[in-house]
């Protein structure tokens, strides 16, 4: 009875510090996300977007910070993403 309530205590205080930092991991990737994005493009740079397990490769011509990203590439003259869609981005 002891051990299932120990464990039962160990699992609440380990779920309410992952829920209390969470969100300051994923506030520091967008931020990481969005600079690389800028990057893209200030210096006109390529990248790849990954978006649930695929892979867009564009350059950005305009962000809406917090909404979308547009990009262009040699097969496509406009792809619009939303910034919630995107999981990571590698520059070229």
């Amino acid at each position: 009875m002891k051990q299932s309530i120990a464990r039962l205590f160990v699992g609440a205080t380990l779920a309410a510090l992952l829920s209390v930092h969470a969100p300051a991991w994923a506030q520091d990737a967008g931020g990481t996300i969005m600079q690389t994005l800028e990057t893209s493009m200030k210096e006109k740079k390529g990248l790849n977007v990954y978006i649930n397990g695929h892979n867009l490769t564009g350059i950005v011509v305009k962000i809406e910070p917090g909404q979308w990203v547009e990009m262009r590439s040699q097969q496509f003259a406009r792809i619009v993403v939303r910034m919630e869609r995107i999981d990571a981005v590698a520059m070229q």
